[in-house]
């Protein structure tokens, strides 16, 4: 390919690669089951109708990673700064949509999150995040969980697909009608590490099965709600070219979106084991993902709007997921 091409082409995707490296975290209604009955509800009688469950009305707990926090979302509050929290994020939206006030609130996510952050103190460039789960307490009724993507170690799959299409950049092959999969490739051939990636995710689920545990064991009252990752990319690849251009090829795109869908999917297992609620953020994102125009995406492209985070949510993405959470927690 001619040299000016080559330089155009490898020093997008360098850029690329960059954001996604920087990028850090990760990664309706609710369809995991209706939330048992508090304590003391009569049984409905026979033939009647169902007795609606009421709305919590605090204290509410949230916890989560940075699709939680709201990372770069202005305004951004709260200590440690670290943990870039904003006040704009869906719990604050859930929390003001519920009426609550500031004691039956709080926040305690934190970018970068892991579940092991949830029962241990996180360390952040500026501070650190006491042990998530610290702020729970037997009067806490409810709880909103938004976690897993960095325990299942999704970004680096994300980072590592965007290693191995700059690999075909500089082979000459980034502007041609390429029909493989260069990311899919390199685990399928590094010794099953497909395999590898499912395993992570797996690995995630079990600690997000003690994480809920815990939490019914410190918050027996509470309703508990697991949120999933909102989409990320789109059904047709080829709407992500105006944004990505054809450096990145289409088969992985597909790989990407299908390895969230796992992560989404174990997301929901586990809350269905644990009684808890699965809310959907994917389903409701379809069509405003990162490839989406910038009026209409939830989740910012890897060279995002000014002061906004890579691949994360955005305004109107904490937005759309508060609601698809307040569905469900309303029922």
């Amino acid at each position: 390919m001619p040299t000016s091409t080559y330089r155009t082409a490898a020093g997008a995707l360098s850029a690329v690669l960059a954001a996604l490296v920087l990028a850090g975290c990760a990664g309706g209604g609710s369809d995991g089951g209706p939330a048992a009955a508090p304590d003391g509800a009569r049984p409905a009688r026979a033939g009647a109708p169902p007795t609606p469950t009421p709305t919590p009305t605090g204290p509410y707990v949230a916890l989560g990673d940075s699709y939680t926090a709201g990372l770069k979302v202005s305004p951004q509050v709260g200590e440690p700064k670290g943990c870039a929290r904003s006040a704009a994020n869906y719990p604050s939206l859930v929390a003001k949509a519920l009426g609550l006030a500031d004691g039956q609130f709080r926040d305690v996510s934190c970018s970068g999150a892991r579940t092991g952050d949830l029962t241990g103190t996180q360390h952040t460039d500026s501070g650190s995040n006491a042990p998530q789960l610290d702020a729970l307490s037997p009067a806490t009724r409810l709880v909103t969980v938004g976690i897993g993507g960095n325990d299942a170690g999704f970004m680096e799959v994300v980072t590592q697909c965007a290693k191995e299409n700059l690999v075909d950049a500089v082979k000459g092959l980034v502007g041609t009608d390429r029909v493989g999969a260069p990311c899919r490739e390199h685990y399928a051939s590094a010794g099953g590490a497909a395999d590898q990636v499912q395993r992570k995710v797996d690995t995630a689920g079990e600690r997000l099965a003690q994480v809920l545990q815990e939490i019914k064991r410190r918050s027996p009252q509470a309703r508990v709600y697991v949120v999933g990752y909102p989409a990320l990319l789109p059904a047709d690849p080829a709407s992500c070219v105006p944004v990505l251009g054809k450096a990145v090829a289409a088969a992985d795109l597909a790989f990407l979106t299908e390895k969230q869908q796992q992560l989404n999917a174990m997301l929901k297992s586990r809350a269905a084991g644990a009684g808890a609620v699965f809310v959907d953020a994917a389903a409701p994102s379809a069509g405003h993902d990162m490839c989406a125009g910038e009026a209409t995406r939830w989740v910012e492209p890897p060279f995002p709007a000014p002061g906004l985070a890579a691949i994360h949510p955005n305004a109107k993405g904490e937005e759309g997921i508060a609601a698809a959470v307040l569905k469900a927690v309303r029922g």
